[in-house]
């Protein structure tokens, strides 16, 4: 097994330890998590140009490296559902999306066809990783007003704005993902008729 493929790897083992460790009762949890979805996040960044600057693209990286993505934002986005941070019809949407791309993925594989990601796809995965990363910031912050910051008189406002903000950048993360998928699905319409 290859260098990015290894750290596709890494990245799968760690979307379960970020859920885990967010959802995991103790201090400082969604900061543990916080930077596990970095280190997570990071590998995701690294395996791609390593493969490509190496020539070391394989079947096995063409699949294990979407995988990895979808169970890392799956899990954020689970956790975000849990915390009331995330609607169920913006998870519904994000679920769906990823079918949709998954579905044209296989058509095209019959025809041997990869399909790179476009400038659509690339911005709502900037946008998700932004978004999470600011959510569980404002998740840890939050419960420092009962921890950290009790001794504090500090409005309530102060811990309970970061996650509205929170929840507008996942929207918009949510919008640009149906918005990437339109594209993606009408760009590759062809693959529907059997043409090219």
């Amino acid at each position: 097994m290859n260098l990015p493929n290894k750290l596709t790897v890494v990245r799968i083992v760690l979307a379960p330890l970020f859920l885990l460790l967010a959802v995991w009762d103790f201090p400082f949890h969604y900061a543990a998590s916080l930077v596990v979805f970095i280190a997570a996040a990071l590998t995701d960044m690294f395996d791609g140009k390593i493969a490509r600057a190496r020539g070391l693209i394989t079947n096995l990286g063409k699949f294990l490296d979407p995988l990895a993505d979808k169970m890392l934002t799956t899990a954020a986005f689970l956790l975000f559902l849990v915390t009331g941070q995330m609607d169920v019809w913006g998870l519904m949407l994000v679920l769906t999306r990823e079918f949709m791309v998954t579905s044209v993925r296989l058509l095209a594989a019959k025809d041997g066809t990869v399909i790179a990601a476009s400038i659509w796809g690339k911005t709502k995965t900037v946008a998700q990783f932004i978004a999470i990363i600011y959510t569980l910031t404002a998740l840890e912050f939050s419960t420092w007003q009962h921890t950290v910051l009790q001794g504090f008189a500090l409005p309530d406002a102060v811990f309970s704005v970061p996650l509205v903000i929170g929840q507008v950048f996942i929207w918009i993360s949510v919008v640009l993902t149906v918005v990437s998928g339109i594209e993606y699905v009408w760009g590759n319409r062809h693959f529907f008729k059997g043409e090219k």
